[in-house]
């Protein structure tokens, strides 16, 4: 028994209708301000250059010190201020002066480097610092004297369980507390949101 086969019917090409003047324009305009942010980009790129300072410290606080003619704001971490008190057992106590002398505890005279790229409302390097082979950032929240601000909340969540340092008594959270005693506009927290919009003030800033 024999099948008939008929071949199938080619398929017409329709070539693509040309493009109009304004989609052509359209086209050449974005090409153009693409090149122009990309030579923007890489023109920039200097100011995303990772900084590094390092020597003997000046501890201002508990997350902030001097180190030569750099300072420095420890990144990821808030500590109380100076003057700042807490509560403990029913008693005052001066916490602010304790975060300090934690962090002078941690750093024990050693070389202090710190290093970052962003720089705070102060204009003070936001920085990541290490002494004696110690994460000084990290300690401090692990030791209950600095809470998380945009990093660290493992070690702080640690630290509030083991009731560490503030954690053992009450407290007003520093931010909280510069803002009640009129010390300026409230600070960003050191986050990944944060760094993206450092990143793309410092990509179109013109000065």
């Amino acid at each position: 028994m024999s099948r008939s086969w008929s071949p199938r019917p080619r398929r017409r090409y329709n070539p693509a209708p040309p493009r109009s003047l304004w989609r052509k324009l359209l086209d050449y305009g974005l090409t153009i301000i693409l090149l122009g942010l990309l030579i923007l980009l890489a023109a920039r790129l200097d100011r995303f250059e990772t900084r590094q300072a390092e020597g003997a410290a000046v501890i201002k606080d508990g997350d902030s010190l001097t180190l030569g003619t750099e300072r420095i704001r420890m990144r990821g971490i808030d500590a109380p201020e100076h003057q700042q008190i807490c509560r403990k057992d029913g008693a005052d106590y001066p916490c602010g002066k304790m975060a300090r002398q934690a962090l002078v505890r941690l750093i024990a005279g050693n070389k202090v480097t710190c290093s970052g790229w962003q720089r705070d409302r102060y204009g003070r390097l936001l920085g990541d610092c290490k002494a004696g082979g110690k994460d000084l950032n990290r300690a401090q929240v692990e030791a209950g004297w600095a809470i998380a601000y945009g990093d660290f909340e493992t070690e702080q969540a640690t630290a509030r369980a083991g009731k560490a340092g503030i954690w053992a008594g009450t407290f007003e959270e520093p931010q909280a507390w510069r803002e009640g005693h009129h010390e300026g506009p409230a600070e960003r927290r050191h986050g990944t949101l944060a760094s993206l919009g450092d990143a793309l003030r410092e990509i179109f800033r013109f000065r």
